[in-house]
């Protein structure tokens, strides 16, 4: 299959390259590729005629969102918009990789795959948004929630708390913010299964369960073996943006498919074992 990948250089798109080996694929990233440019990525598409195009790409700092809201909405909604268009002309299936934080947070329960939006911050405004354009401009699409990513590369939480630990001997993590950690080579694998059936619409593919970011930051250390550190809880962490307070997506469509994310302490413990 001919498939185009965009943030390939991100933690999604390294994982899709790990998966997708028997596959032909383009791949899509700063500084050669600047999908705010429509021609240029009208253009790059096109000349590949992708059968599949894997819109990872995005602008994921929340609060750097919250503090340059036009460059989020260039991002997150006008590159998306460019993609789709590109999806389009060439008639490829769109995956648009999309976020729990189109949710507020408020439900009380996990939320479904057809539950209302009601982001939050500028970013969860834009990745909805996102998702409106895609729906509006392609012809044959998969929106594809995903929560708490975590995987190769330099940035991400687990990363962040190893170095913190490293740093300190006494870390606050709040426990007032619960989501579904979710590893990223479980994502690709399943993106792989979904894309080979054409079972079109909105899904949620976080790893199973739920924790809080002290939760999560207490295995961390319990798998890296770091006991000496104090983790501290807390409830006062302020940042710039507004985010969900218990945004745990259910999987239910894929999982109607016979794609099923594993439980996040077992993805977690995998990613102990394969990390460099």
């Amino acid at each position: 299959m001919r498939i185009a990948i965009t943030g390939s250089k991100g933690q999604l798109g390294s994982a899709l390259q790990r998966v997708l080996v028997a596959d032909e694929l383009l791949l899509l990233d700063l500084p050669e590729h600047d999908l705010t440019d429509l021609a240029a990525t009208l253009g790059a598409i096109a000349a590949f005629q992708p059968e599949v195009i894997i819109h990872t790409a995005a602008l994921t700092d929340v609060d750097g969102c919250e503090r340059n809201p036009e460059l989020a909405y260039r991002v997150n909604v006008l590159g998306t918009r460019n993609v789709a268009v590109a999806a389009q002309q060439c008639g490829a299936s769109l995956v648009y990789i999309s976020t729990d934080y189109v949710f507020d947070g408020t439900k009380g329960a996990p939320y479904w795959e057809y539950d209302d939006p009601h982001p939050l911050s500028v970013y969860g405004r834009t990745k909805w948004l996102g998702e409106q354009v895609t729906r509006d401009l392609a012809q044959r699409f998969y929106i594809v929630r995903v929560a708490w990513l975590y995987g190769a590369g330099p940035r991400n939480f687990v990363r962040t708390v190893l170095r913190l630990a490293q740093e300190r001997r006494r870390l606050q993590m709040v426990t007032d913010e619960l989501g579904s950690p979710t590893y990223a080579l479980d994502v690709a694998h399943a993106l792989n299964r979904l894309i080979r059936q054409p079972a079109y619409g909105i899904y949620h593919l976080p790893n199973a369960g739920v924790a809080s970011r002290y939760e999560w930051a207490q295995e961390i250390l319990r798998l890296a073996g770091l006991r000496e550190v104090e983790l501290i809880p807390s409830t006062n962490y302020v940042r710039a943006a507004q985010v969900p307070k218990q945004a745990e997506l259910r999987n239910f469509c894929a999982a109607e498919l016979g794609i099923i994310m594993r439980p996040w302490r077992e993805a977690l413990q995998a990613y102990f074992e394969e990390r460099p």
